[in-house]
């Protein structure tokens, strides 16, 4: 999956890098402005290879990726601290699971009168 996209990002920049080599090398002989405008449209392939070279396609499977049936590794973090504050909460407070408190239960340090 990497070598297609390295292959199409180092392609890109050889083209680039030939644009602008021949342009002052051989073309500017002939003709300054076409060299100028040689130098112009390399300048704009770099920027073109990154995303090209950046860009997924539909087989690649990206770092996150899960498989069909999984959560993603950042959905199975982000549940993991959900639960845990779940569990402070309860801890520190004595709420139920469902996030109500019991009767008479206040938060620490308020006194009820």
């Amino acid at each position: 999956m990497y070598a297609r996209r390295r292959r199409r990002y180092f392609l890109l920049m050889g083209v680039c890098l030939v644009l602008f080599v021949s342009a002052w090398t051989f073309v500017r002989d002939i003709s300054v402005p076409a060299a100028v405008a040689l130098t112009l449209v390399a300048m704009f392939i770099p920027p073109a290879a990154a995303i090209v070279g950046n860009t997924k396609d539909k087989t690649d499977r990206w770092w996150d990726d899960p498989p069909q049936d999984e959560p993603s590794e950042s959905e199975k973090w982000l549940d993991e601290l959900d639960h845990r504050k779940d569990r402070e909460r309860r801890e520190r407070y004595g709420a139920e699971p469902g996030g109500r408190s019991p009767p008479g239960a206040g938060a620490p340090g308020s006194r009820r009168q």
